[in-house]
């Protein structure tokens, strides 16, 4: 008798395999891509962190799935410098195996099931919309403003937002938590790149938090944050997160995990542990790594800031020459994107959709990311990383810098 299984799951197209016929053009160039569509560090772990894991290296025993107590105390340090005090006053913190492993699973960990619905980013990282699917649930789209989001049970945030860098400011964060204990909603927000702050209103106090002070006053209930160190500390590939908030809801969370084994690794809870102390300093202060910083900085100022700071300094230079070498052919950056990992491009005529913009990106041998794969309505964006090596990032802003225009007016 036949099986019949694989049955596959009911799931759209990963978007990122739409990208194949373009990556080919681009891989074509004389000069080699350009490969700005995924962000994906490229910039070495810094070698604190690289030490960390091998001083635990030797690992026999199972990890917990709730966390060394080092890992704790250190994000509770972390919190502090974000000004989150919950953390001291009864709130709770798991580590987890990156952000993306709870954006995909948490809506089905907290018994989200079919017929209940999930408010989800209008513009947003397709996971978000993924993890409500496998939870047999309905997910709908909508704007950052509250006023008219309909009656649901679980409601995801992301700020700073990927792909647009959008930012929720204390205020908004406060309507949002109001809104959700009035209808019984749990709040999940992930904010796996408040590291990285441009804008000249965030320097002084940094990306608010939802638990933060300001936004639920040490009131945590309903809510969750969820961090990543992937971005921040160059990490992706030690699969490194924070969840922390309710402590009913992380409770819950942790009993489906404990029967799944979803727990991080020993050494990597200690390569967190130091990444996390050593990160403090640059939540404390958001300038730290922008102003005076040179190239080299990790060699010759790693004692003196932290290395996320040292990382910010890196990607806001990238970030500079990226957007103003975009302008140069008509391409202007959302003027919202105060924050994050990525430029969100769109032809300032509104001429041009995001898939044109890719297929004539990748003529010039630059590959990045359409619109389209954060939602319905941004058909007419594309998603720029500034993960791109800085050898890799003067090879686009040449490229760029050699035509007037990517389209000739119409």
């Amino acid at each position: 008798m036949t099986s019949s299984l694989p049955r596959g799951v009911d799931l759209p197209q990963f978007p990122w395999d739409t990208l194949t016929e373009a990556k080919k053009v681009a891989s074509a160039h004389p000069g080699g891509i350009v490969d700005l569509s995924i962000g994906t560090p490229v910039d070495e772990t810094p070698q604190i962190i690289q030490d960390a894991l091998k001083e635990a290296a030797n690992a026999p025993g199972y990890p917990t799935v709730v966390g060394t107590e080092e890992v704790l105390e250190a994000t509770k340090l972390w919190a502090r410098a974000r000004g989150i005090s919950a953390l001291d006053e009864g709130a709770t913190s798991i580590p987890t195996i990156g952000s993306k492993e709870m954006v995909a699973w948490l809506p089905l960990m907290l018994g989200v099931r079919p017929g209940d619905r999930v408010l989800i980013p209008r513009c947003a990282y397709p996971t978000y919309d993924i993890g409500v699917r496998l939870a047999g649930a309905e997910p709908i789209a909508v704007d950052e403003d509250p006023v008219q989001w309909p009656d649901a049970q679980m409601v995801w945030l992301n700020s700073p937002g990927n792909p647009n860098g959008h930012v929720l400011d204390v205020e908004q964060l406060r309507k949002i938590v109001w809104w959700a204990r009035k209808r019984g909603a749990v709040v999940a927000s992930d904010e796996c790149y408040a590291a990285l702050v441009w804008d000249e209103s965030l320097l002084d106090g940094g990306v608010p938090s939802l638990l933060s002070d300001a936004v639920c006053e040490g009131d945590v209930s309903g809510l969750l944050v969820l961090y990543s160190l992937s971005k921040q500390s160059n990490m992706a590939g030690y699969r490194g997160g924070i969840m922390m908030g309710d402590p009913k809801l992380v409770e819950a969370a942790v009993a489906v995990r404990k029967h799944a084994g979803m727990m991080v690794s020993s050494p990597v809870m200690h390569a967190m542990s130091v990444a996390l102390l050593d990160s403090a300093s640059a939540f404390a202060n958001p300038r730290e790594g922008l102003e005076h910083v040179p190239d080299n900085a990790e060699a010759d100022m790693r004692d003196q800031i932290s290395h996320v700071s040292i990382q910010r300094g890196i990607y806001a230079r990238r970030r500079a020459k990226l957007e103003a070498a975009f302008a140069s052919v008509g391409l202007e950056n959302d003027p919202q994107s105060r924050a994050g990992l990525y430029l969100w491009l769109r032809d300032k005529r509104g001429e041009v959709d995001g898939r044109a913009l890719v297929e004539r990106l990748a003529q010039l041998g630059i590959l990045v990311a359409p619109g389209e794969f954060y939602g319905e309505g941004n058909e007419g964006f594309i998603r720029v990383s500034l993960s791109g090596k800085d050898e890799r990032i003067r090879a686009a802003v040449e490229r760029l810098s050699q035509v007037k225009t990517l389209f000739a007016a119409k």
